[in-house]
Protein backbone atom coordinates (compact mmCIF):
# COMPACT_ATOMS: atom_id res chain seq x y z
CA UNK A 1 0.00 0.00 0.00
CA UNK A 2 2.97 2.24 0.71
CA UNK A 3 4.35 2.54 -2.92
CA UNK A 4 0.58 2.87 -4.07
CA UNK A 5 0.00 5.70 -1.93
CA UNK A 6 3.66 6.95 -2.91
CA UNK A 7 3.19 6.40 -6.73
CA UNK A 8 -0.25 7.92 -7.04
CA UNK A 9 0.94 10.93 -5.01
CA UNK A 10 3.17 11.92 -7.53
CA UNK A 11 0.57 11.41 -10.49
CA UNK A 12 -1.49 13.73 -8.15
CA UNK A 13 1.60 16.70 -7.92
CA UNK A 14 2.84 16.00 -11.66
CA UNK A 15 -0.47 16.08 -12.60
CA UNK A 16 -0.84 20.18 -10.31
CA UNK A 17 2.37 21.26 -11.65
CA UNK A 18 0.84 20.33 -15.15
CA UNK A 19 -0.93 23.67 -14.70
CA UNK A 20 -3.64 22.04 -17.24
CA UNK A 21 -0.94 21.78 -19.76
CA UNK A 22 -2.50 19.63 -22.24
CA UNK A 23 -5.24 21.83 -22.48
CA UNK A 24 -3.40 25.04 -23.24
CA UNK A 25 -3.44 26.97 -26.33
CA UNK A 26 0.64 26.27 -26.11
CA UNK A 27 0.35 22.45 -26.11
CA UNK A 28 -2.64 22.29 -28.54
CA UNK A 29 -0.64 24.37 -30.74
CA UNK A 30 2.26 21.96 -31.40
CA UNK A 31 3.33 20.02 -34.09
CA UNK A 32 2.64 16.22 -31.83
CA UNK A 33 3.79 12.68 -33.57
CA UNK A 34 1.71 11.15 -35.53
CA UNK A 35 1.75 8.18 -33.11
CA UNK A 36 0.64 10.26 -30.39
CA UNK A 37 -2.19 8.91 -28.10
CA UNK A 38 -5.98 10.49 -27.35
CA UNK A 39 -5.45 12.11 -24.41
CA UNK A 40 -7.26 9.71 -22.81
CA UNK A 41 -4.99 6.69 -23.44
CA UNK A 42 -2.42 9.23 -21.27
CA UNK A 43 -4.51 8.97 -18.21
CA UNK A 44 -5.63 5.52 -18.11
CA UNK A 45 -1.98 4.19 -19.13
CA UNK A 46 -0.84 5.74 -16.24
CA UNK A 47 -2.99 4.37 -14.42
CA UNK A 48 -2.18 1.06 -14.95
CA UNK A 49 1.41 1.86 -14.65
CA UNK A 50 1.16 2.75 -11.34
CA UNK A 51 -0.55 -0.14 -10.16
CA UNK A 52 2.12 -2.39 -12.10
CA UNK A 53 5.19 -0.14 -10.52
CA UNK A 54 3.69 -0.89 -7.09
CA UNK A 55 3.57 -4.24 -7.09
CA UNK A 56 7.01 -4.26 -8.59
CA UNK A 57 8.36 -2.05 -5.94
CA UNK A 58 7.04 -3.55 -2.97
CA UNK A 59 8.33 -6.99 -4.49
CA UNK A 60 11.83 -5.44 -5.30
CA UNK A 61 11.71 -3.96 -1.70
CA UNK A 62 10.76 -7.52 0.11
CA UNK A 63 13.45 -9.47 -1.57
CA UNK A 64 16.55 -6.96 -2.19
CA UNK A 65 19.34 -6.35 0.38
CA UNK A 66 20.26 -2.75 -0.45
CA UNK A 67 17.19 -1.34 0.35
CA UNK A 68 19.12 1.59 0.51
CA UNK A 69 19.97 1.89 -2.98
CA UNK A 70 16.61 0.86 -4.26
CA UNK A 71 14.58 3.98 -2.05
CA UNK A 72 17.13 6.01 -3.58
CA UNK A 73 16.95 5.37 -7.13
CA UNK A 74 12.92 5.23 -5.98
CA UNK A 75 13.52 9.11 -5.01
CA UNK A 76 15.58 9.60 -8.15
CA UNK A 77 12.38 8.39 -10.26
CA UNK A 78 9.58 10.32 -8.31
CA UNK A 79 11.60 13.17 -8.29
CA UNK A 80 12.28 13.28 -11.92
CA UNK A 81 8.65 11.70 -12.73
CA UNK A 82 7.03 14.89 -11.10
CA UNK A 83 9.83 16.94 -12.75
CA UNK A 84 9.40 16.84 -16.16
CA UNK A 85 5.51 17.82 -15.94
CA UNK A 86 6.54 21.14 -14.34
CA UNK A 87 9.37 21.85 -17.22
CA UNK A 88 7.42 20.67 -20.07
CA UNK A 89 3.85 21.92 -19.88
CA UNK A 90 4.09 24.46 -17.33
CA UNK A 91 7.20 26.05 -18.45
CA UNK A 92 7.34 25.03 -21.62
CA UNK A 93 10.69 23.61 -21.79
CA UNK A 94 10.73 20.89 -23.93
CA UNK A 95 14.57 20.37 -24.35
CA UNK A 96 15.06 20.21 -20.24
CA UNK A 97 12.13 18.23 -20.63
CA UNK A 98 13.51 15.41 -22.62
CA UNK A 99 17.06 15.34 -20.15
CA UNK A 100 14.58 14.82 -17.35
CA UNK A 101 12.56 12.15 -19.42
CA UNK A 102 15.36 10.54 -20.88
CA UNK A 103 17.00 9.95 -17.20
CA UNK A 104 13.86 9.06 -16.09
CA UNK A 105 14.00 6.48 -18.66
CA UNK A 106 17.30 5.44 -17.62
CA UNK A 107 16.61 5.04 -14.09
CA UNK A 108 13.24 2.95 -14.83
CA UNK A 109 15.62 1.06 -17.22
CA UNK A 110 18.03 0.47 -14.16
CA UNK A 111 15.46 -0.95 -12.08
CA UNK A 112 14.29 -3.41 -14.94
CA UNK A 113 17.57 -4.46 -15.90
CA UNK A 114 19.84 -4.27 -12.64
CA UNK A 115 17.41 -6.00 -10.42
CA UNK A 116 16.11 -8.80 -12.95
CA UNK A 117 17.91 -11.53 -11.51
CA UNK A 118 16.54 -10.93 -7.85
CA UNK A 119 13.26 -10.69 -9.17
CA UNK A 120 13.19 -13.14 -12.18
CA UNK A 121 9.47 -12.64 -13.86
CA UNK A 122 8.50 -10.05 -11.35
CA UNK A 123 10.26 -8.14 -13.36
CA UNK A 124 7.55 -7.88 -15.71
CA UNK A 125 5.44 -5.73 -13.68
CA UNK A 126 8.25 -2.72 -14.42
CA UNK A 127 7.81 -3.13 -18.44
CA UNK A 128 4.64 -1.04 -19.13
CA UNK A 129 6.33 1.63 -17.13
CA UNK A 130 9.35 1.25 -19.17
CA UNK A 131 7.91 0.94 -22.49
CA UNK A 132 5.37 3.78 -22.09
CA UNK A 133 9.06 6.40 -21.29
CA UNK A 134 10.33 5.28 -24.57
CA UNK A 135 7.11 6.31 -26.28
CA UNK A 136 6.74 9.23 -24.27
CA UNK A 137 10.70 10.35 -25.06
CA UNK A 138 9.91 9.61 -28.57
CA UNK A 139 6.99 12.01 -28.50
CA UNK A 140 8.99 14.97 -26.70
CA UNK A 141 11.82 14.25 -29.37
CA UNK A 142 9.29 14.62 -31.89
CA UNK A 143 7.91 18.04 -30.30
CA UNK A 144 11.68 19.13 -30.30
CA UNK A 145 12.51 18.36 -33.41
CA UNK A 146 9.21 19.66 -35.12
CA UNK A 147 8.95 22.69 -33.02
Amino acid sequence: MLFIVLNFGALAIGSYFMNNGPLTDWYLALNKAPWTPPGWVFGAAWFSIMICYSIYMANLILKCKHKYLVWFLFSVQFILNVSWNYLFFNKHLIFEGFLIISNLTLVVGFFLFGFKNRLKLTSLWIVPYFVWLLLASSLNLYIIINN
